[in-house]
C-alpha cells in the first residue's frame, strides 16, 4: 500500500506539473480527469488540498474512490469530507469552486461500481487487496 509520503510525493509532482506547464498539463490522468479537492482537516480545521482523479461524472456531479490504493485504511481527504462535507474543488484548470460531498448509498454505490471498474480495472484490484468496502463520494454543486 502507498505510504502518506508517497502519496504526498505523488501530489507535490502533480501540482508541480501543473505549475510548470502553466495548467496545459496535469488535468487527466489514466484517461481520467484530474482534480483539486479541499477538504477542512478534520483534527486541524486548516484546509487540506489532494489531486485526485473523477472515473465518472454525471452532470455536474463528480464521482472520487476513496481507494487508497486498496488500503485498509480510509483516505484521509475521505475522513476529512465525512466530516465536514463543505468542500472546494478545482476542475479542469478552473477556479475553485464550493461543492457538498457524500458518500454514495448502497443502491448509488451498486449502480455505479460497475461503471467505474469496467473503464478502469485497477480500482477493482484494489477493492481485492482490502476488506473494506472502497466507498464512492459524490460531489455536488451546492444550492444556495
Amino acid at each position: 500500500m502507498p505510504s502518506d509520503f508517497a502519496l504526498k510525493t505523488m501530489n507535490a509532482f502533480h501540482r508541480g506539473l501543473l505549475k510548470v506547464s502553466g495548467g496545459r498539463a496535469g488535468w487527466s490522468a489514466s484517461n481520467m480527469p484530474v482534480l483539486e479537492l479541499t477538504t477542512t482537516g478534520r483534527k486541524s480545521g486548516q484546509p487540506r488540498s489532494v489531486m485526485l482523479t473523477s472515473p465518472i461524472q454525471e452532470g455536474t456531479t463528480l464521482v472520487l474512490v476513496a481507494s487508497r490504493g486498496g488500503d485498509d485504511k480510509h483516505p484521509a481527504w475521505f475522513l476529512n469530507l465525512r466530516d465536514n462535507p463543505s468542500v472546494e474543488v478545482a476542475y479542469q484548470g478552473k477556479a475553485a469552486r464550493p461543492m457538498v460531498a457524500r458518500v454514495a448509498t448502497a443502491e448509488e454505490r451498486a449502480r455505479l461500481w460497475p461503471l467505474v471498474v469496467a473503464d478502469h480495472k485497477n480500482y477493482a484490484g484494489y477493492q481485492t487487496k482490502t476488506e473494506r468496502e472502497i466507498p464512492l463520494v459524490l460531489l455536488e454543486e451546492t444550492t444556495s
